[in-house]
């Protein structure tokens, strides 16, 4: 009997597939068809003959916890404990599966924010708990007050994704205010904040919980530098968490992967000091730009798309197919691979939307918006 019967083959992996088959541009799964900063590779490059082959320590390279602690307190006023606070991850989706086990108990309720990224749900399963799907608005906004009703003495954890995935929204100040009321309400609530994607943001800036002196000790907060990089293929990322719940977090994460590639914890330490993570954003604001108005004669309309390197449109007066059916058929007859966005709810939500990721080089987006103009 399968511990999770509802979990199939991925859309990203469906999709992806299709694109292959139909030489389609691959504009569905999240992941940056440009270069790696050189700065990074030729790092990668001169230390790959030093001696650093062997197991690194299970809670993180120190040298790397200490560079994590210090761009922290640069970005967000918070100085977290490199020793205590911070633990190195086999990127995110590990991340969110170690806290989830380590956090949440049998009979406990975890509240997932749909539409919500496939990672969130099958630990809190795995982990005998209940995932309770509250659903965003309309305009992917949160409604705290349906988020407020549920939540009860049995709720563990409540996760936010911000930057949000797959609809690049970014709460703002209000949305916190109330996220800390309903803490405040609750106090035995923990909260996992997903905030892969905090530096990729554009008009709006990106709020991090590292910033919220209200919610900060009953926060755990998740980084990925494959999407602040463009690494995604090194599966690397970082947890951010107070004493108290790190030393759980540890007790699984050390027999889940013990500790985490140890070259590339060498080279991101260094390449930290190399770079300013503060202009991510304007870079992919580029692309985001330069999408929208490539597609300014199509007949799709989009968005706000405030972070994140996601764009999603509606396809509302081109067809009146399901986002499933619309998203194949735009593989087969028109050559561009996206992601429906009806995937990513619980009760199948189908608004006629499709998710873009722009985060592809110029070439590659200019010859999709032509493909999608066409329709």
């Amino acid at each position: 009997m399968s511990k999770l019967p509802n979990v199939g083959t991925t859309i990203f992996t469906v999709m992806s597939k299709l694109a292959v088959e139909h030489n389609a541009i691959n504009l569905s799964q999240g992941f940056p068809n440009f270069p790696v900063d050189s700065k990074l590779t030729d790092i990668l490059q001169r230390i790959s003959t030093d001696s650093i082959h062997q197991y690194a320590p299970m809670a993180g390279y120190p040298p790397l916890l200490v560079k994590i602690g210090a761009m922290t307190e640069k970005c967000y006023g918070r100085s977290p404990n490199p020793d205590q606070e911070i633990l190195v991850t086999a990127g995110a989706t590990q991340a969110i599966f170690t806290i989830i086990q380590a956090l949440v108990n049998s009979g406990e309720e975890v509240v997932i924010l749909d539409p919500s990224y496939d990672c969130y749900e099958p630990p809190v399963i795995l982990s005998g708990a209940k995932s309770v799907r509250v659903p965003l608005n309309d305009d992917f906004t949160p409604n705290w007050e349906r988020i407020g009703h549920s939540i009860n003495s049995k709720t563990k954890l409540l996760i936010i994704n911000n930057p949000h995935n797959p609809s690049g929204r970014v709460f703002n100040e209000t949305d916190f205010v109330a996220l800390e009321a309903i803490m405040d309400k609750f106090p035995n609530l923990i909260l996992l904040s997903d905030e892969v994607y905090e530096y990729i943001t554009f008009e709006k800036k990106h709020l991090s919980i590292n910033t919220r002196e209200k919610i900060i000790n009953r926060s755990v907060i998740v980084s990925s530098f494959g999407k602040t990089f463009h690494i995604t293929g090194w599966k690397i990322g970082y947890i951010i968490a107070p004493e108290n719940l790190m030393i759980e977090i540890k007790k699984v994460h050390q027999f889940l992967v013990f500790c985490v590639n140890s070259v590339s914890q060498v080279a991101l330490s260094e390449y930290l000091d190399k770079i300013d993570v503060t202009q991510l954003g304007s870079f992919y604001q580029e692309k985001r730009d330069l999408f929208q108005n490539l597609m300014k004669t199509s007949r799709f309309d989009f968005l706000p798309s405030e972070g994140s390197y996601f764009q999603v449109a509606s396809y509302a007066k081109i067809s009146k197919e399901s986002d499933v059916e619309f998203t194949k058929r735009l593989v087969t007859e028109f050559g561009v691979a996206t992601i429906p966005i009806s995937v990513f709810n619980a009760n199948q939500q189908d608004q006629q939307l499709i998710r873009f990721c722009f985060a592809k080089d110029s070439e590659t987006l200019t010859q999709a918006a032509i493909r999608l103009c066409k329709i």
